[in-house]
């Protein structure tokens, strides 16, 4: 039992001492490798370290430009004729005669049909032979009872028999009436719905008349542009099926109802439609227009740095040389905004340079930085395939002037060129109604 105590002691004890010398023998070869390893991460830190310490953190920049911006919205509309009606009649009867074809022009006050008579004039003259006699009778009656040879009450009657058949004559002129339909306004008339011979009950369908000198266009607009649209602003129009053109429409009316489903307000404005390209139902592209300012102040919406609800820009003053510059933070008030731009109301003036890209390394106001592209600067617009669209000279305080900011698109649009004589929107407001398609009251 003692011999196995001393072996295990004397086991521990070697491989303690064993365990010691490895240490020992290791000990030198890392505090050997230790300054090789600080020498080489000495360089990274080093490089890491000299943007802060030594050289200006690089940023981009652009200069406060004029442009022309427009204040306008999107929608989408259906258009509609001026006016619309569908021919209805108000009598049951045989069609003798359409006075009219299909797609043809008419005016107002032309008969277009004409439905069966012979009864009703035939009653047309009976009434008209009663009263011939009844103002016979009432004639004679005033002598006699001048002469006293007749009594008041037989006058009084013979006066009211009068009144009763001039009543009999005026109703069988209006139903003779009834059986003509005549147009109601000038217009196209569009495809009928019956021939000569059909008998018709009253309130079937004939033919839709339409005008369409000046056409409507109905669209919707959010609830919150209710105060800006405005009777007679102007609205542009792109038709799909009409591709590469433009159109005016002029605002005419505004609903005074919003609608509480979907929060939106309806606008009708009036397109002149002389040229007759223009169809209803067609679909349309609306871009509303509210207003437009030619001589905007604008920067990049990239040097915008919302913070807090306020909107701040890092400003550039001159620095040591023309590459480096000075930063300072200014708080900036937003106006409208383009694709790319913002409108800048207060708190920059032309020919301000702000930063773009590059605000992050920018911790202070004061803080020196070094310029990526001077060029772009100078003009405000983007650098395309590494060289700036214009170059301004290196001494030049201020941008040359800046030609208005063109609308985007993928083809110039062709614009219709204005008809003479009087525009039929002028008086559209007026002569519209709320329902196109209503029924005759009168034909």
């Amino acid at each position: 039992m003692a011999s196995k105590a001393i072996y295990t002691v004397v086991a521990a004890a070697g491989i303690a001492a064993a365990s010691g010398a490895a240490w020992w023998y290791q000990k030198p070869r890392a505090n050997d490798a230790a300054p090789g390893v600080a020498s080489s991460a000495a360089p990274a830190a080093g490089a890491a370290s000299s943007p802060a310490s030594g050289k200006p953190p690089t940023v981009e920049v652009a200069r406060v430009e004029i442009a022309r911006l427009t204040d306008d919205t999107q929608a989408v509309g259906s258009l509609r004729s001026r006016r619309g009606v569908v021919l209805r009649p108000e009598v049951s009867g045989r069609i003798t005669q359409l006075n009219f074809t299909d797609g043809q022009r008419v005016r107002k006050g032309q008969v277009l049909v004409q439905f069966d008579d012979q009864l009703p004039l035939a009653q047309l003259q009976q009434s008209q032979a009663e009263l011939s006699i009844a103002q016979a009778n009432q004639k004679r009656n005033q002598e006699l009872v001048a002469e006293n040879f007749i009594s008041q009450r037989s006058l009084d009657e013979s006066a009211a028999n009068l009144q009763v058949a001039q009543a009999k004559l005026s109703l069988a002129q209006a139903t003779a009436a009834r059986l003509k339909i005549l147009a109601p306004f000038d217009g196209i008339v569009g495809i009928r719905q019956v021939n000569a011979g059909d008998y018709l009950k009253d309130g079937a369908d004939i033919v839709n008349i339409e005008d369409i000198d000046a056409v409507f266009v109905d669209f919707r607009l959010p609830e919150r542009y209710q105060s800006k649209i405005k009777h007679g602003q102007i609205a542009m129009l792109d038709i799909d099926a009409l591709p590469g053109k433009k159109y005016t429409a002029q605002v005419q009316a505004i609903d005074p109802l919003i609608d509480a489903n979907g929060r939106s307000v309806g606008v009708r404005a009036c397109i002149d439609n002389r040229h007759l390209q223009l169809r209803p139902g067609m679909f349309a592209r609306v871009n509303a227009v509210f207003g437009v300012r030619e001589n905007a102040r604008v920067i990049p919406e990239e040097a915008i740095v919302p913070q807090g609800g306020r909107q701040f820009v890092i400003k550039l003053l001159p620095g040591a040389t023309e590459q480096t510059r000075t930063t300072k933070r200014v708080e900036v008030k937003v106006g409208l905004r383009s694709p790319g731009k913002v409108e800048i109301i207060e708190g920059l003036e032309v020919g301000d340079t702000v930063v773009t890209t590059g605000q992050q390394r920018v911790q202070r106001d004061g803080a020196t930085v070094t310029v990526a592209d001077l060029g772009g600067a100078r003009t405000g617009r983007p650098v395309t395939n590494g060289a700036p669209a214009a170059v301004a000279s290196a001494g030049a305080a201020a941008p040359a002037p800046v030609p208005p900011a063109q609308p985007m698109a993928a083809a110039p649009a062709k614009a219709l060129a204005p008809l003479p004589g009087p525009n039929p929107c002028a008086g559209a407001s007026a002569g519209s109604r709320a329902v196109p398609r209503a029924h005759q009251d009168r034909h």
